[in-house]
């Protein structure tokens, strides 16, 4: 099997490291990833100036590509370029912090795998929650390790699924008996509140610290994945990229009689 491994942490992150050696269980894994953090990019591309690249080396041996740009970018690279064959699995991770609920639109991680399920590759994001507040890290060779019977399921599930699908995967914060195991879920969509943390520099003047702590800002819904992380579950959530409100276009469609819009009349404002 041909790996792509990608992240928005950056090439030298730790949790990429301990997911690419996770993964040479299952296949030849080609890393191509952002030469400094991308966290919050979502799925932003480079077009108005050049990627560079620079290869990453593990003594004398090839390790992976490090490139100036968003995860989405190293995906396309990765995928066009890098790999010797056309990747059949792209995962993304692991990042340090989860990305649950609605903060998958912003996510740079979320978004390389979006950028895979786009070519029709199964493509996996791998978080795992950290607590600033209390300088909890992740163990992100468990994580790693953990990672791999889930990715196995989650190819089996793509194999007879759609090829637009991609699968978001976060690992709760490490604490002992934690994980309890893995669920299926939702996505969180609701908060209770947004938070801009105002703050006064050295010289008086003001400054905001925005996400300081994105998981207590959403409503624990049940079945969600906040709500499942937040008790020590593994959540899987499958997502997918197409952000149609079907029903609500099907409903206009079969009601279409006296739904016209008359581009040349007063009336429709």
């Amino acid at each position: 099997m041909q790996i792509l491994l990608t992240n928005d942490d950056g090439i030298h992150a730790p949790g990429i490291r301990s997911l690419q050696k996770a993964l040479t269980q299952l296949g030849d894994v080609e890393v191509v990833a952002p030469l400094s953090e991308q966290s919050g990019v979502g799925l932003s591309i480079t077009y108005l100036h050049p990627l560079m690249i620079h290869q990453e080396f593990e003594g004398e041996q090839h390790w992976g590509w490090a490139v100036a740009g968003s995860p989405a970018d190293c995906v396309k690279l990765g995928i066009l370029e890098f790999c010797p064959q056309r990747p059949d699995l792209i995962v993304s991770g692991i990042n340090s912090g989860s990305n649950a609920g609605i903060n998958v639109l912003y996510s740079g991680t979320v978004a390389g795998a979006i950028e895979g399920a786009f070519a029709g590759i199964t493509s996996i994001a791998i978080s795992a929650a950290s607590s600033f507040a209390n300088d909890i890290k992740p163990d992100y060779d468990q994580c790693a390790e953990q990672s791999i019977p889930i990715i196995k399921k989650l190819l089996q599930e793509n194999s007879r699924s759609d090829s637009d699908r991609l699968w978001n995967v976060n690992f709760p914060e490490t604490k002992p008996e934690w994980p309890r195991g893995v669920k299926w879920t939702s996505l969180g969509v609701k908060r209770h509140f947004d938070v801009m943390e105002k703050r006064i520099d050295p010289r008086g003047r003001p400054y905001y610290w925005s996400g300081l702590d994105p998981i207590s800002n959403h409503r624990l819904e049940a079945g969600t994945d906040i709500q499942e992380l937040s008790e020590g579950y593994v959540t899987v959530t499958p997502l997918k990229f197409d952000l149609t409100d079907h029903a609500k276009l099907n409903e206009t469609l079969k009601g279409q009689t006296g739904r016209e819009i008359d581009l040349e009349s007063d009336e429709n404002s």
